[in-house]
């Protein structure tokens, strides 16, 4: 990729006059990238009125802007680009890529420029990569037909939903083609009879449950996100929510889904009918984070809006007391559908933000909710307050009014933004541990924050013993980046170590890769591996559109660099080298 510019350079050294307003096309790397290459370029001048002259012209690029002049004659001027225009100069390679994109879905639906693509580094957690081109299709079929095309020109594909993952599994590595589902984003079919919605990937979360409340229906799965997650996202990471403590995660509410594999070739995985036969590849691809190929249709189960919901909310003076109410709870026989916690940290942020008005002596707050026929929440409703009070809590609050309700989960759901109140940036942390384990490993969390300076708030499902430590820091500070990147090893060592496991929800991707040895050997991934080159067989079929067998690695067509160690350094954006954390072989190597 080249970016036309036009640079000035003030100033007379060793007799070379300035150069000025000159236009050039230079090759230049995203400008997150440190560029190490050297471009020659000849500059022609008449600021000497009699004759002029040329003059040879090194340029160097750094990530800052700032290019070094150096003549020919060793003497150095410095300058600094005073303007960039929006053009930009593909190589051959690209522009026909780009043109083949343009062909199956239009020119205003294929995204090439580089200040375009900036929107596309970015998914919810702190790794950043720029992509090659992003394609939007508006159909299952040219979904298809876009894979085909990068194929054709061996090219890396990354499925993108709304990109509020927070495990860096949308960020387009090694150049990739991302394929953007925003435009799939319809309601295609709702059986109210058998209780099951078709949909498309690109399908806001919480859309789904707005669009069929009419009937008395919604879909269980809620991302604290699903305000701008998306169904295919969800189905990539296998997400869940506070919910899901007693209903399950994504793949307890898909029959099935519709996708494109390496080849283009388009076929469903399971369907809407509630049983199916055969192995459950369905299962398989859900989770698969963007590895196995590109959901374009979903199949949900919906449920019935229960009769009763009622909702709790407890205080307490020390979490020790509050983690162990979720254990009494459970203990009771009690399954709530939500279990969530907060501790003082979560509550010091939301409180200038939502006004609670939690007791001073907060420590800890949790969101107890139960739903089901009016007689059981009632009776389940009335043990729980028993267990609360036994455990010392200091105020209790509930309510049934669907707009109180919503009060009381609102620091709930909103306390990753009232994060901002404390820091910048934050690194959002996601293990599982058993829940009897949720005192002794809140204990550890604190620890590691306070050994390395660091601010953590904790929020998270306290049910399943899915924790989400929020480390707060400022992105502008390597140092702290760092410091980030070492606490979050060590909060997931922390979590194995106790019998958990290294994410509930928010999946492997870029962050976790280096830390996967902690749970699996090496013929575990081998197996993984294997799995997912069975989705990825280029003999597959005999489609003009199949893989090649080029540069590109056809085991990782789709989302490359993801998953298995080796793939990506996590931090690399921060320019935090692999020797700042876990050590691993590379992902071939596994």
């Amino acid at each position: 990729m080249s970016v036309r510019m036009t640079f000035r350079v003030d100033g007379q050294k060793d007799g070379f006059p300035p150069v000025d307003g000159k236009d050039r096309w230079f090759p230049v790397s995203h400008r997150r990238q440190l560029v190490t290459t050297s471009f020659s370029e000849s500059v022609s001048t008449n600021s000497q009125r009699t004759g002029g002259y040329r003059c040879a012209l090194w340029v160097s690029v750094n990530k800052t802007g700032h290019y070094n002049f150096a003549f020919a004659r060793a003497a150095t001027m410095h300058g600094k680009i005073r303007s960039m225009t929006s053009a930009a100069k593909q190589t051959t390679a690209s522009r026909l890529l780009i043109a083949d994109l343009e062909h199956v879905v239009g020119r205003r639906n294929v995204v090439w420029k580089p200040e375009d693509l900036l929107l596309y580094e970015y998914d919810g957690s702190i790794d950043r990569a720029a992509p090659r081109v992003v394609v939007l299709p508006g159909s299952a079929q040219e979904a298809a037909d876009c894979v085909k095309v990068a194929n054709r020109h061996d090219a890396f594909i990354v499925p993108r939903g709304a990109g509020t993952g927070l495990s860096g599994g949308a960020i387009p590595l090694r150049d990739s083609v991302v394929i953007g589902l925003a435009r799939l984003n319809r309601i295609l079919d709702v059986d109210i009879a058998n209780r099951v919605a078709i949909v498309e990937p690109g399908l806001v979360n919480l859309e789904l449950s707005n669009r069929i409340a009419q009937h008395g229906l919604y879909y269980a799965p809620d991302p604290s996100s699903q305000k701008a997650c998306t169904i295919g996202g969800n189905v990539a990471e296998n997400a869940g929510g506070p919910h899901c403590l007693a209903l399950g995660t994504t793949t307890n509410h898909v029959l099935g889904i519709e996708v494109v594999l390496a080849d283009g070739t388009l076929l469903w995985l399971g369907g809407p009918e509630r049983e199916s036969t055969g192995y459950d590849l369905r299962g398989a691809f859900i989770g698969s984070e963007g590895t196995f190929g590109v959901v374009t249709k979903v199949a949900v189960r919906l449920l019935r809006i229960p009769e009763k919901i009622h909702t709790m909310l407890a205080a307490f003076t020390s979490l020790d007391a509050a983690s162990q109410t979720v254990s009494d709870i459970i203990a009771a026989g009690i399954v709530p559908s939500a279990l969530e916690m907060m501790d003082r940290v979560t509550i010091d942020a939301c409180e200038p933000v939502y006004h609670p008005g939690y007791p001073a002596d907060a420590e800890a707050v949790l969101i107890v909710e139960l739903d089901g026929l009016t007689e059981s929440v009632e009776e389940q409703s009335t043990l729980v307050e028993e267990v609360c009070n036994r455990n010392g809590a200091s105020e209790l609050r509930s309510a049934d009014d669907p707009a109180k309700r919503a009060d009381l989960w609102a620091t709930r759901k909103g306390a990753i933004g009232a994060f901002g109140t404390i820091a910048p940036s934050y690194y959002l942390v996601d293990g599982v541990v058993p829940r009897t384990r949720l005192q002794q490993v809140m204990r550890q969390v604190k620890a590691v924050g306070d050994e390395l300076g660091l601010t953590i708030g904790n929020v998270f499902h306290a049910g399943d013993g899915n924790l989400h430590p929020c480390i707060l820091f400022n992105e502008r500070n390597k140092d702290e980046v760092r410091k980030v990147i070492q606490a979050g090893e060590r909060i997931l060592e922390i979590c194995v170590e106790h019998g958990g496991a290294l994410s509930g929800e928010h999946g492997i991707g870029i962050e976790k890769q280096a830390y996967m040895p902690l749970v699996f050997t090496d013929d575990d991934m081998n197996a993984m591996k294997g799995l997912r080159e069975a989705f990825l067989n280029p003999d597959h079929g005999s489609s003009d559109g199949a893989p090649k067998t080029g540069a590109t690695p056809v085991s990782e067509r789709f989302n490359p660099g993801k998953i298995f160690p080796g793939g990506a350094n996590h931090g690399e954006a921060y320019g935090i080298t692999e020797h700042s954390v876990r050590r691993a072989g590379r992902a071939d190597e596994v």
